[in-house]
């Protein structure tokens, strides 16, 4: 049955979207921005769309044809999106996205610096003509610097902005070095910073203080996201290093193998641990003085952790996780991917969604962590096909009538495809 007081509508109905981005960074913004309802027009090239189309293996199957179709990069991050297909190189597609751009509250670009002035779609441009305008560009360095020209890419974000510096093991020990994340943080975070500051300016439109432009560098999202260890540096001049799986500020806090696996033990304060040391039946550990607050703790790293290493390898994951819940002491398995999908709390909440596509039938996805009591997120396509949607938002958009719609195609402006 129907909640009688949860809205029809999502946050973002009404809000329409020009989005011209690809890669990783631009398109999980507009993504974030299409889950809490915003109409997101995502243009493409013809010639191949977005580059994350071809980034496979893994590809989807054309129901139809079984043939490979696009990566399974791409649809990590361009649900809910209509793709247009204009050439803007061409006069009649850069007046396409001219138009197009007229009739939406935000742009959002991740063009090199400038890339899109000789286009006329620069927010210089833009803003003299359209002043309500949100604008966004997300490049890897911003606007302005000595770096400003240079490209960006999350590798060597996390690399230039410290992340790499203080993960992976130290060196001098087996495997150290420095380690980028497993995912591409440095985009990922750079553009859910894009879509935050997209409502804020829309928010600022709305209070009558027209549109504006956002700049996002992807370098000055991984410094800002450097949190406790920028602090750390920054209270006492000393860089922090690599600790592997360790925590600079609290102990135990890391990852420990069990005798089957690997696990995650965080004590995040005292009262835990002394309740950590009583399910391991050592409550000699928890009154140990040298153990006794946080502090001492990571003073004496050193000796702690080859204790509880011991202690922990005697029993299986599956035995401490039990153990630690009975006293609210966190703790939980190291899990490879295809665990995270079949754990219980990731299946109850609802993680793992199949979406209509116009290729391949359906799709697997990811859903936004964001839940909201009133105006809860609905799910209403996957990805789109390339050009899937060219002639329809022509037509509903700009009111294009089908003749110049058939023109615009047969010049190469446009690619509309059917799917």
């Amino acid at each position: 049955m129907t909640d009688p007081h949860k809205r029809d509508t999502l946050p973002l109905q009404g809000i329409r979207v020009l989005d011209m981005t690809r890669i990783l960074a631009g398109p999980w913004a507009t993504q974030s921005l299409a889950d809490l309802g915003a109409e997101v027009i995502k243009i493409e090239h013809p010639g191949g769309g977005d580059d994350t189309r071809r980034m496979g293996p893994p590809f989807i199957r054309d129901a139809a044809t079984g043939a490979e179709t696009d990566a399974a990069y791409f649809l990590c991050c361009n649900r809910g999106k209509e793709s247009v297909a204009i050439d803007i190189a061409t006069p009649s597609g850069r007046d396409l996205v001219r138009r197009l751009a007229a009739e939406c509250d935000v742009l959002i670009e991740n063009y090199k610096v400038g890339g899109l002035c000789k286009y006329g779609l620069d927010y210089q441009t833009l803003h003299a003509e359209l002043p309500d305008l949100v604008y966004c560009s997300v490049t890897g360095f911003g606007q302005t610097g000595p770096y400003a020209q240079r490209p960006g890419y999350d590798y060597l974000i996390q690399g230039m902005g410290g992340l790499m510096s203080v993960t992976g093991e130290p060196d001098g020990v087996p495997g150290g070095g420095p380690q980028r994340a497993g995912v591409a943080l440095a985009d990922i975070l750079s553009g859910m910073y894009a879509a935050l500051a997209i409502l804020a300016a829309l928010r600022h439109r709305d209070l009558g203080g027209g549109g504006q432009h956002i700049d996002i560098g992807m370098l000055d999202v991984q410094v800002a996201v450097l949190a406790n260890q920028a602090m750390n540096y920054l209270t006492t001049g000393k860089a922090p290093g690599r600790m592997g799986n360790g925590h600079p500020n609290i102990v135990p806090y890391q990852s420990f193998r069990a005798s089957d696996g690997h696990l995650i033990l965080a004590v995040g304060n005292d009262t835990q641990f002394r309740k950590m040391a009583q399910a391991m039946e050592r409550p000699d550990i928890g009154e140990d003085p040298r153990f006794q607050t946080i502090a001492l703790r990571v003073a004496n790293r050193g000796v702690l952790v080859p204790m509880l290493a011991t202690i922990i390898a005697s029993r299986t994951i599956a035995q401490w996780v039990e153990a630690m819940a009975a006293v609210e002491v966190p703790c939980g398995p190291v899990n490879t991917v295809d665990r995270v999908f079949d754990d219980p709390q990731v299946r109850a909440r609802g993680a793992r969604l199949t979406l209509p596509h116009a290729g391949a039938g359906t799709v697997p996805s990811v859903a936004s962590p964001i839940r909201l009591s009133e105006s809860p997120l609905r799910y209403k396509a996957g990805p789109p096909v390339l050009g899937q949607h060219t002639a329809g938002v022509l037509r509903r958009v700009l009111g294009l009538p089908e003749q110049e719609i058939a023109a615009l195609a047969a010049e190469c402006v446009i690619k509309d495809i059917k799917p």
